[in-house]
């Protein structure tokens, strides 16, 4: 069945209707590639195969690999199965798919994400189970208490829909938490941000997300990095540096004169976030 580690084992999925809601929810065409991660022993591996024309599982545990190879080996479905023994956090890229399935293990969920923020060619949608904590920062919005830098990295490239509470009695044994499934379709066209650069401005302003961005860019340390970027930034454009510059006030102008200062990161959304880069930029100050 499906599994997946919270470092205590493993933990099977022992419902069928969560399984078959989670491959109807992904509406699978019979021209579709499918990538699946942490097929276990093949319940949803099965199903997809059914509906897709391939699907190419990510199976990390050898044992489970080889249960699932044993029980397509010789049927109809054979053909259109390929296993990839291994981490999938280790490929470079991920190989083509239109679908994404995955119950993944809960340890990976976030450099997961990262990896599918990133992905080229578009895919159409990723139907995944998280942990429902995680699941919850996904969707939450400005004002959210798990609201945070993973809501809005998410948020920037894709749309993401909560479908679903697993309970933790869906398993055996039941695990120490209770699970969630989501949705998430890639915005089209896709947002033309350099993600290093946005993820930079993010990760400064939720390193304490309570606190006013006057108060987040006068940290030392960010003015140093922001320092050093801007020298690099006028080197590159051959633009002399002003003899009485200092960066804390070029910052904080920035800040004040787009209306940003008594701004608070965790009231405020995409748009908002996108705007401050865009005036950051503007001034010749990078993150990246």
């Amino acid at each position: 069945g499906l599994r997946f580690n919270t470092g205590i084992g493993q933990h099977i999925l022992k419902n069928p209707l969560i399984v078959l809601s989670m491959v109807e929810k992904s509406a699978i065409k019979p021209t579709d590639e499918v990538l699946e991660v942490g097929p276990g022993t093949g319940n949803m591996t099965i199903k997809l195969l059914e509906k897709a024309k391939h699907v190419t599982a990510f199976e990390v545990d050898p044992r489970m690999a080889a249960e699932l190879e044993k029980r397509v080996l010789g049927g109809p479905l054979n053909h259109k199965l390929k296993i990839i023994r291994g981490d999938v956090l280790k490929v470079d890229e991920l190989p083509y798919f239109d679908v994404c399935v995955a119950n993944l293990p809960y340890q990976i969920s976030s450099p997961f994400i990262n990896k599918l923020l990133i992905h080229k060619p578009l895919y159409r949608c990723a139907v995944l189970m998280f942990q429902q904590e995680f699941a919850q920062r996904l969707v939450a919005k400005p004002g959210d208490k798990l609201y945070c830098r993973l809501s809005l990295n998410v948020q920037l490239y894709t749309k993401v829909d909560m479908l679903m509470k697993v309970g933790k009695n869906n398993f055996r044994p039941p695990p120490k938490v209770e699970s969630s499934v989501v949705r998430i379709e890639p915005r089209f066209p896709r947002p033309a941000v350099c993600f290093q650069e946005w993820d930079g401005l993010v990760r400064i302003c939720f390193s304490r997300k309570n606190k006013t961005l006057s108060a987040e860019f006068r940290q030392s340390n960010v003015l140093e990095m922001l320092n050093k970027n801007y020298a690099t930034f006028c080197h590159l454009q051959n633009k002399p540096i002003p003899e009485n510059f200092v960066i804390k006030d070029y910052v904080n102008d920035i800040l004040t004169k787009n209306e940003f200062s008594n701004k608070r990161s965790r009231t405020m959304d995409v748009d908002d976030f996108l705007r401050l880069l865009h005036c950051f930029n503007s001034a010749g100050i990078h993150f990246s």
